[in-house]
């Protein structure tokens, strides 16, 4: 997951001014908070927390803070969230979790109400479901799965991801919708022509084996097989298709999967053609996610296509760096739409020989986390743990401070505050922030003037699942 604060703002609570730190995940705006709100989240954290082994929290000061003061403050709170966000503490993770949500509503003033939710499966199949407009990602899962009847011990082998059509009428994985999000807000706030779909969410073929056993699951393998094959993103010859259209024709699904699971890239997700410095700066790239590695289709002089796999246990670390235009004008700094992403990860090419390589890709980010779930997925193997069930919530509370200072008790287990965002309990209203890309951002004015182009890393990621290996290995 990549956790940020790109920027501040300005807003104010009745009449007050403050500065909002508007947080951005997986290369999304997801929420704009209050230094005093993280500063209780923090406290309540350290509380759970068996361990202290997150960065500083940033000290409160007594007078206003000058402009370099509040970048300072900007980048330990990043840092913070940042190491807060890749915590394998289980309380940590849920109280974070809990507080997002609720803050992602919060901010985009939505009112907590009954709504129909349309979730399809990759047939375009749709299931309605009727949830709550806060309710969590894993919530409305679990109704969408029930309503087709997969056993519960299936439900989170699969996952909710926004699809977006684009123009030439292709779907593409926009990303994966995480835990601490309202389906029903996250879409209404993204543009674009965007659908609420469910995919399998593992990467280890060895779990189709079960999976197959039962109707429903079954059923969800194949419809997102037959759409992965018929969009090329499984590699199939004439003999084969042949096979598997006679297979279809007969509604032998079972047979079907069998087959298919033997052909390249089965369980793969593809990404749009890119640009790699590997093997030469400016390559042309055809990029998939599967198993436990990164396939590189690269584009050669003479129309000859190589293949590079990039194994997921021999990257020691990866970051995303963001490259964005900026346009200075009299009265502000504005960052432009749709900046440049670069995925960058430490490769162990050789014994004793490490070397970074850099992806440009607008999917960028939907590219580290499956890097990083890849390798989640390989720790809860190495570590014998099942995957997550619908009981496995917490069913505890936490305290959230609202921006205008006042508290509520907040449930951990499906969803946030039953109560509207709408207006404070003083009745001092909010105003929405953007979420589009290009923001306004005065404070920001003074440490980009006369600059063109910035580009701002994230925090390197270490891989925990990074083995080393000797030449003979290569």
């Amino acid at each position: 997951m990549h956790f940020s604060i790109p920027e501040t703002q300005e807003c104010e609570t009745s009449g007050l001014p403050y500065c909002g730190f508007n947080i951005h995940i997986n290369g999304e705006y997801h929420c704009t908070v209050r230094y005093k709100q993280l500063h209780n989240l923090a406290e309540q954290i350290r509380r759970v927390s068996s361990s202290n082994n997150f960065p500083a929290f940033p000290p409160k000061k007594i007078w206003p803070l000058s402009p370099n003061q509040l970048e300072e403050r900007r980048a330990q709170l990043e840092k913070y969230i940042q190491s807060v966000g890749q915590s394998y503490n289980v309380p940590v993770k849920e109280l974070f979790y809990a507080f997002l949500l609720t803050a992602q509503q919060e901010s985009t003033l939505e009112r907590v109400r009954e709504v129909d939710l349309d979730v399809f499966l990759m047939n375009g199949y749709k299931i309605s479901v009727t949830a709550n407009s806060n309710e969590r990602s894993n919530a409305v899962l679990e109704k969408a799965c029930s309503q087709i009847n997969l056993p519960p011990a299936y439900v989170y082998y699969f996952s909710l991801f926004l699809l977006k059509k684009e123009d030439n009428g292709e779907l593409t994985i926009y990303r994966k919708l995480q835990d601490f999000e309202s389906p029903y807000i996250s879409q209404k706030n993204i543009a674009g022509n965007l659908k609420i779909m469910i995919r399998k969410s593992y990467w280890d073929p060895g779990y189709d084996l079960e999976l197959m056993t039962d109707r429903a699951a079954l059923n969800l393998l194949y419809v997102q097989t037959v759409s992965d094959i018929e969009r090329g993103w499984i590699q199939c010859g004439r003999n084969t298709s042949d096979q598997l259209t006679a297979l279809q024709s007969r509604g032998a699904k079972y047979e079907y999967l069998e087959l298919a699971r033997t052909l390249k890239f089965f369980g793969y997700i593809q990404f749009k053609e890119c640009v790699c410095d590997y093997p030469t700066p400016d390559s042309k790239v055809l990029i998939s996610a599967g198993q436990r590695e990164l396939n590189l289709r690269i584009d050669s002089p003479g129309g000859e296509i190589k293949e590079r796999s990039f194994k997921v246990t021999r990257m020691k670390c990866w970051r995303i760096t963001t490259h964005n235009d900026i346009i200075e004008t009299d009265d502000e700094t504005v960052l432009q739409r749709d900046p440049q992403l670069d995925l960058s990860f430490e490769y162990l090419i050789a014994k004793d020989n490490l070397q970074w390589i850099t992806i440009t890709s607008e999917q960028a980010i939907l590219m580290a986390v499956c890097l990083q779930s890849i390798v989640d997925e390989l720790l809860i193997k190495k570590s014998n743990c099942g995957y997550k069930q619908p009981s496995d919530y917490h069913n505890g509370n936490f305290s959230y401070m609202r921006r205008d200072g006042s508290s509520e008790v907040i449930s951990l287990s499906r969803s946030s505050s039953s109560d509207t965002f709408s207006s404070s309990s003083n009745g001092a209203s909010y105003s929405p922030v953007r979420s589009e890309p290009t923001m306004s951002m005065r404070k920001l004015t003074e440490k980009l003037t006369g600059l063109s182009k910035t580009a701002k890393p994230q925090r390197l990621v270490e891989n925990d699942a990074f083995e080393g290996i000797g030449d003979d290995d290569l």
